[in-house]
């Protein structure tokens, strides 16, 4: 239970990074994006699937790209982990 709410607030974070990354606020993308790391580092991810584990894995890759990509990027993640969240 605590992993799907988890899930759903990464996705809230990310979909925010990207609105802001859409938006050329990158400093509120990148406030986001710090959250959205605060969120990853709490899911348990002896509870998750291995695709949501990879998925996981990539949200940091986010930061390195120019803010285009970061944002497509980013709103892909949010629908995933959104996704999971209502399934789960």
């Amino acid at each position: 239970m605590k992993n799907k709410q988890l899930l759903g607030a990464l996705s809230m974070d990310l979909k925010r990074v990207a609105l802001g990354y859409f938006r050329g606020s990158n400093l509120m993308a990148e406030r986001f994006f710090e959250e959205a790391l605060k969120r990853k580092n709490e899911i348990d991810t002896k509870e998750l699937k291995p695709y949501l584990i990879k998925y996981l894995n990539k949200v940091e890759n986010v930061k390195k790209e120019n803010n285009d990509r970061a944002a497509e990027d980013a709103l892909l993640y949010s629908t995933l982990f959104q996704n999971a969240a209502s399934v789960s």
